[in-house]
């Protein structure tokens, strides 16, 4: 795991100051490489071959490739072992150099051969060629800009806004679609000339021009198999992928939210390692908002070797910090405890496993519930709906526990009344025509045009299959996660130098789940049924079929009490929510979630989130080595 960045001209103080700006994510070692053609840098962690064989940038034997690469590749004594058949020569036992050769024997082709997490770039002297790639899922971060001849390229935007011809202007689509979605999907980022390289895809620089490919795809396809044998065979594909994420040359652990997917991971690798696995924890104080007797449990029956932390109210620092390791703004309520219980696990390990993905891949969310019931409520003609039965359930107060029935109630009435071209993410979703009209300045509106679900209907609409809960996990596997849960994961943990790995998102049990029928996934109204039966065995009694919580904040609550004035003052200095907002709405939605009379704590962290991102990044100009310093420190 490490942090890579480079560009299409030769200045290697340049690229060296890059690679200074995301020097937390590989404080082992550094290096770069430069010639008249190109500039590449790389900061390493160490976790495969600790040696100095393993720095970075790589070359082949007779120097006419040069690779920077970030991430994990799983398969590589495999994929070593058919290539050194082939004649390839080896020099170290890093995973990097078979990237290099498998470049040589394969071209581009290299990554269907590739099993891991990873963002590379290869220098091909000889073709006079840059190519890219990033893995399919999306699990690490890659993103460019290219204007005027200049092409750049990093692990994190800080480092490509070091050059000082990168526009800081920000993207008024990215901005409207973050406000909905909590995240800027692909290949939009808040910076109007830097883009995402989207999962799945690789990216040819060739002449001055960029060619963009995509070379995997999740393809849904049913078999006529009995039940019996997807429990057994998902079971076994992920207990592999368990297994090949423990290869280490370092300490590592695992997180363990007491949910279904961490304590899944945790009794795999105690099947696999035996007891004394690290497991690492957090929770709050208020107990709706915390599952950390579930975590105890699953520790206890397998003897762990267990750590916690308690989260306590935000500070200033906390989120500005946060902030500027997010280089955009992505406000997953879990997101600033991943980056703490990060920083708890890394003074112990060095790699850490972790539960995202089941959620997806197993419609494991109370979205896809949602979309379900709504099949029903539809059902009532929508005058009902709309004129009766929406304002009685939104009159009612919000409650100060994470969930209960009125608080689910309210949510679920919120996203019913979107357009239903939204599907399942209409519960994701914290936007709407008419908050549009009235949150929104009329020039915002008229440069940005807003079509809210645009992007979901790109996803929902390639989907190979027909089925509707097909499709929204497909949306949500290609569409959502690497921008949201992944983006979260990557930066937060890499904010700390801990390397964390996602046996879920392994791409071969990630195929595996698309030939399982819908209908086993989500039985009636059981999520991930057909999962919870396979590792109910395996797990402490209870684990496998206790209702989904997950770890966010209850930032509901400190906006109302600790954070209050923070909140108030941030939104009404910040220039960014002036410009583009009405103020006198944004203080409406301050007085009625302060009155407790509406729950306005999504989109009002997400208006903190964006004007605190704004003040470090355009504002204050902050990318250098010294910004997260800063950053913590509030200067």
């Amino acid at each position: 795991m490490c942090g890579i960045c480079g560009f299409n001209w030769c200045d290697k103080d340049l690229v060296e100051t890059m690679a200074g700006a995301i020097a937390h994510r590989g404080p082992d070692q550094e290096g770069s490489y430069a010639d008249e053609n190109v500039s590449l840098a790389h900061r390493r962690l160490s976790i495969i071959d600790l040696s100095e064989k393993g720095t970075q940038p790589m070359t082949n034997e007779d120097g006419s490739l040069w690779l920077v690469f970030n991430g994990e590749i799983y398969n590589f004594p495999s994929l070593r072992a058919r290539l050194a058949d082939r004649g390839h020569r080896f020099s170290s036992n890093t995973d990097t150099e078979v990237i290099l050769h498998a470049y040589e024997e394969y071209g581009p082709n290299c990554v269907d051969h590739l099993s891991g997490m990873f963002a590379f770039a290869i220098w091909d002297r000889g073709r006079r060629e840059l190519f890219l790639a990033r893995d399919r899922i999306g699990i690490k971060p890659l993103y460019y800009y290219h204007k005027n001849g200049r092409f750049i390229f990093a692990s994190e935007i800080k480092a490509i806004l070091c050059c000082p011809e990168v526009s800081r202007e920000l993207d008024p689509l990215a901005l409207y679609y973050y406000l909905a979605y909590e995240f800027v999907p692909a290949p939009l980022t808040m910076f109007r000339d830097i883009k995402k390289l989207q999962p799945g895809h690789t990216l040819t620089l060739r002449n001055g021009q960029l060619y963009d490919k995509e070379y995997w795809d999740l393809t849904f396809h049913h078999e006529p198999k009995p039940e019996s044998y997807y429990r057994d065979r998902l079971l076994e594909l992920l207990e592999n992928a368990v297994r090949s994420h423990l290869i280490s040359d370092v300490p590592l652990g695992v997180f363990l939210s007491g949910g279904l997917d961490s304590s899944t991971v945790v009794a795999l690798m105690h099947r696999i390692l035996g007891e004394g696995v690290s497991t690492f924890s957090l929770g709050y104080e208020d107990p709706t908002f915390s599952e950390l007797e579930y975590a105890r449990q699953v520790a206890r029956y397998f003897n762990t070797n267990h750590s916690e932390i308690i989260i306590e109210p935000l500070t200033h620092e906390d989120i500005e910090t946060a902030a500027w390791h997010l280089d955009e703004p992505m406000t997953d309520l879990s997101t600033i405890p991943f980056y703490m219980i990060s920083r708890r696990a890394r003074e112990d390990v060095k790699v850490c496993l972790s539960g995202e993905g089941g959620d997806e891949l197993f419609a494991g969310y109370d979205r896809f519930k949602a979309s379900r019931v709504d099949r029903y409520f539809s059902l009532i003609p929508e005058p009902i709906r709309r004129n009766l039965i929406a304002p009685l359930v939104r009159a009612l107060p919000d409650q100060p526990s994470k969930k209960g029935a009125i608080n689910m109630l309210k949510r679920f009435i919120d996203g019913a009344m979107l357009p239903k071209e939204g599907g399942h993410i209409r519960w994701q979703c914290f936007g709407s025509p008419e908050q549009d009209a009235v949150l929104f300045k009329p020039e915002f509106i008229e440069a940005v045009r807003p079509d809210l679900f645009a992007p979901i209907r790109y996803y929902m609409e390639r989907c190979s299959s027909d089925s509707r809960l097909d499709r929204e996990i497909y949306t949500d596997i290609r569409g959502v996660m690497p921008d949201s849960v992944l983006m979260k994961v990557d930066k937060m943990s890499m904010a700390h130098a801990l390397e964390v790995r996602v046996p879920f998102l392994d791409y071969e049990f990630v195929e595996f789940t698309a030939t399982i029928p819908p209908h086993l996934k989500l039985r009636r109204f059981t999520t991930k049924a057909v999962f919870r039966e396979a590792i109910d065995p395996i797990l402490p009694p209870g684990i496998a079929w206790r209702k989904k919580q997950g770890y966010s904040l209850p930032i509901k609550n400190w906006l109302r009490e600790e954070m209050r004035d923070y909140m108030v003052e941030t939104l009404s200095c910040s220039p960014v929510i002036k410009q583009h907002l009405r103020m006198e709405y944004v203080n409406t939605l301050i007085a009625q979630h302060l009155a407790r009379t509406h729950n306005h704590n999504h989109i009002l962290w997400s208006l903190i989130n964006v004007a605190v991102w704004h003040r470090l990044f355009v504002e204050e100009k902050k990318t250098g080595r010294s910004a997260a310093v800063a950053a913590a420190s509030g200067g």
